[in-house]
């Protein structure tokens, strides 16, 4: 018998091709540790620029409690299965995605590389990724949408602002600016304790940067008489002369960017926690999905279900936020134990996405086989920007798809939509 023709799609493309063209990649290596190094590398000259990408709070405990847990779930792969053709397209929210990869909402691109958050923006549009916005971008809502272009998908992430007004214009014009979803991200109502921050009091908002999405809000801005800006962040960001500019030198400028950055943060981060009646805001001012992210206990999956809301990202913020936390894949497991979450899950009442953790294509398949519909990736992709910026983004979406692609067909499965749920099958807990 005669087999299949291999597959031909752009992700075996890019596989094949890396063998084929012999080029070294543009990021050095394909290695996510030695990627990782090198942006450290790259950014020693503003290494608390790195560390606040890279760190997490306290101890650091959860970020380590996230990896722990992709090492302790293994794979356990079938054999003799044809999956010559493999597919990974998947439809969420009713629109089909190329691959259930997303980009995560990341602020302040544009301390690690010129572009920011425009060069990721393009690199999601060009590998047909979705594109998940920041409220703490170093860009404006309108000129990332631009970015992305008019074929890019792209959903807003909202660090919700303690007044109304400012909250509903923000969401207006994500919606004129083509975001198709809401993610509120629930679980910075005020900054975690970061050590690796607090040593050299690193919090670039203070300095007006990561704080271009209120700069550029007519709401926010007339409440200190000014006109709304859109405007491209300086690189290297150096805080130490903005703040030398505003007190010593008598920079209006410098002084208005802090005074600013001061009244932006009191409005995202402002330790004023909301409720989950509180929710009701958003669902009268917004008519597209809407997504809870920072979702770990199962009662609050279960809460998020009964307040209507159309989807969770089980997410700690990648260990940011609260030390001594569990990883995040141990809480997505308990999650999809939950009947009732499984049974929302079913009828398409509930999306179940993933954050926290994911470093390659296996990563990926461990945490859709756990329950997850799709996952976001974060620091890789930043690690990219630093060193390449678009076309490192660009690496890593290509690379971390491409391994999935080829890791699913090795586990067994030739439709990615076949692995959801599939943990008791494909997954193997193992003791550290």
């Amino acid at each position: 018998m005669t087999g299949t023709p291999a597959q031909s799609t752009q992700w075996m493309k890019y596989f094949n091709d890396i063998y084929g063209q012999v080029k070294p990649p543009v990021l050095g290596s394909f290695a996510v540790k030695e990627i990782e190094d090198k942006a450290r590398e790259v950014m020693k000259d503003h290494l608390p620029a790195y560390m606040y990408t890279f760190g997490s709070a306290g101890t650091c405990s959860t970020d380590a409690a996230n990896r722990r847990a992709f090492n302790r779930w293994k794979i356990v792969p079938a054999m003799l299965k044809d999956c010559t053709t493999r597919n990974v397209e998947t439809t969420i929210f009713g629109k089909k995605f190329h691959a259930p990869l997303f980009i995560a909402p990341v602020g302040v691109q544009g301390i690690l590389h010129a572009d920011g958050e425009l060069a990721t923006a393009r690199a999601a549009a060009a590998c047909g990724i979705p594109y998940i916005m920041s409220s703490a971008s170093s860009r404006s809502i309108e000129d990332i949408a631009k970015a992305n272009g008019p074929n890019g998908q792209r959903w807003y992430q909202l660090y919700w602002p303690r007044s109304d007004e400012i909250t509903i214009s923000l969401l207006n014009r994500a919606k004129a600016a083509g975001f198709s979803a809401l993610v509120i991200t629930l679980d910075t109502m005020l900054l975690g304790w970061r050590p690796h921050d607090l040593d050299t009091a690193y919090i670039p908002f203070l300095y007006g940067v990561g704080i271009q999405v209120g700069l550029s809000d007519p709401v926010f801005m007339k409440r200190s008489g000014y006109e709304p800006v859109h405007e491209i962040t300086k690189f290297p960001f150096e805080p130490e002369k903005i703040r030398n500019a505003a007190l010593n030198a008598g920079d209006a400028n410098a002084r208005k960017a802090m005074q600013l950055g001061k009244d932006w943060l009191g409005e995202t981060n402002s330790g004023s926690f909301k409720s989950w009646e509180d929710l009701q805001l958003i669902k009268d001012h917004w008519d597209g999905p809407i997504i809870l992210k920072g979702i770990q206990r199962v009662s609050d999956a279960e809460k998020a279900i009964e307040m209507g809301i159309h989807g969770i990202v089980v997410s700690n913020h990648g260990g940011r936020q609260i030390d001594g936390a569990i990883g995040s894949l141990d809480a997505l497991a308990k999650i999809m134990r939950s009947p009732k979450v499984l049974d929302a899950q079913t009828k398409g009442d509930l999306t179940v996405l993933f954050d926290s953790g994911i470093r390659t294509g296996s990563d990926v398949i461990k945490a859709m086989a756990l329950g997850a519909q799709g996952v976001l990736i974060a620091r890789p992709y930043m690690y990219g920007l630093a060193i390449a910026g678009q076309a490192g983004v660009e690496q890593i979406l290509m690379q971390t798809v491409a391994d999935m692609h080829l890791t699913m067909g090795l586990c067994g499965y030739s439709d990615v939509n076949d692995i959801i749920g599939k943990r008791d099958e494909l997954l193997e807990i193992v003791d550290d």
